[in-house]
């Protein structure tokens, strides 16, 4: 998705899918753009992905069933005061396949405190495609530390969507173009396989 006439998108055998937080309790919520249709295309890609053998992560969030670990509340608009339900952070049946690596994070970035890190590096993954809810949450701030840890990234942009859509706009418009590139789902999948580690 861009007005370059140079753009062209080429992913090849270092490049992992990383989905965010396409789970039952965020996939209730509202969304710029409606969550069954962001639930369908991170379907499709990561189809796309284990077709051609190439890593899929499913990342999640939840707390522990007391709270101890939920983040701080000492800020002006705290997040939820107790742990949701573990329904809350069920993956959906559709979504997931035996061989996907599942990581469970604590925190609105996907890397702080997890194994993301160590799993993709342990398979040569150098680029990420990058999608899920929400995102000015969950996937900017894992975007953001990929980009620190000098992975290059990409964001299928149909396949993300935020509750608000200022925030949606800012992130695709302002952020995302410094650190990555942004694409479509149909483009990341036509991709696949057809360059080596360059763009």
């Amino acid at each position: 998705m861009t007005d370059d006439p140079n753009h062209h998108l080429t992913l090849g055998g270092d490049t992992a899918l990383v989905l965010i937080d396409l789970q039952t309790g965020i996939l209730g919520l509202p969304t710029t753009r409606p969550a069954p249709e962001i639930l369908k295309r991170g379907i499709a890609l990561a189809e796309a992905f284990r077709a051609h053998r190439l890593p899929v992560v499913l990342v999640k969030v939840a707390w522990s069933p007391d709270g101890g670990d939920l983040p701080t509340v000492n800020v002006d608009r705290p997040g939820p005061a107790a742990a949701p339900p573990a329904a809350f952070s069920e993956i959906p049946a559709e979504l997931a396949a035996l061989g996907d690596v599942v990581v469970t994070k604590r925190h609105w970035g996907a890397f702080t405190g997890t194994e993301l890190d160590l799993q993709l590096r342990r398979r040569g993954i150098h680029r990420i495609v990058l999608a899920g809810i929400s995102t000015s949450v969950g996937v900017e701030s894992t975007a953001r530390t990929a980009w620190e840890l000098s992975y290059d990234l990409v964001f299928p942009e149909d396949a993300t969507a935020d509750t608000d859509p200022d925030s949606h706009t800012h992130t695709f418009g302002k952020i995302f173009p410094r650190i990555g590139k942004v694409s479509t789902t149909d483009e990341v999948i036509a991709s696949l396989g057809t360059g080596d580690s360059h763009f």
